[in-house]
C-alpha cells in the first residue's frame, strides 16, 4: 500500500484572485479551473507544476474549515495530498496503524475525486489527504 504520487499540495489563501495573480505572474504557472465545493466551505483554483497540482483554498464562510485555518494560522500550506487507488483499503490500513482518521469514509471532493483526511496529531502535524479519482 502506498500512494502513486502527490495528487496536490493544498495552500489556504485570504483571496484566490489574489494568489492566482502571484502564481501566474511570479511563477508562470496557469490557472485552469475555479470550482466551488459548497459542503466544504471553499472556494478552489487549480494550478499545475509538473504532474503535480497546487490547490488555492479561499474560505466561503469564515466558520469553514478553511477560514478557521486562516484565523488560527493565517495563509499557508494547508495539507498534502496523495494519490492512491482503493482508498477505503488504505483508510483501514492507516486506521489499522493507530492513525486517527479525520474520515472514515471518503467523500467527493474537487475535481470529482474521492477524498478522506488522516488527523495530523497522527503525521507529525501535517494534515494529510488521500485522493482517489474513480473516474
Amino acid at each position: 500500500m502506498k500512494p502513486s504520487h502527490i495528487e496536490h499540495i493544498g495552500i489556504a489563501v485570504a483571496s484566490l484572485e489574489k494568489a492566482i495573480s502571484f502564481y501566474e505572474g511570479v511563477l508562470g504557472l496557469k490557472c485552469y479551473k475555479i470550482e466551488e465545493v459548497a459542503d466544504q466551505k471553499v472556494r478552489t483554483a487549480f494550478l499545475l507544476v509538473g504532474e503535480t497540482k497546487i490547490e488555492l483554498l479561499e474560505s466561503t464562510d469564515p466558520e469553514g474549515p478553511i477560514g478557521k485555518f486562516i484565523e488560527k494560522r493565517g495563509e499557508g500550506i494547508h495539507h498534502i495530498a496523495f494519490a492512491v487507488e482503493k482508498i477505503e483499503a488504505h483508510l483501514a490500513h492507516a486506521e489499522s496503524e493507530g492513525v486517527k482518521l479525520i474520515d472514515s469514509v471518503p467523500r467527493k471532493g474537487a475535481e470529482g475525486l474521492d477524498i478522506a483526511f488522516l488527523h495530523p496529531k497522527s503525521a507529525s502535524g501535517v494534515l494529510i489527504e488521500f485522493c482517489e479519482d474513480k473516474k
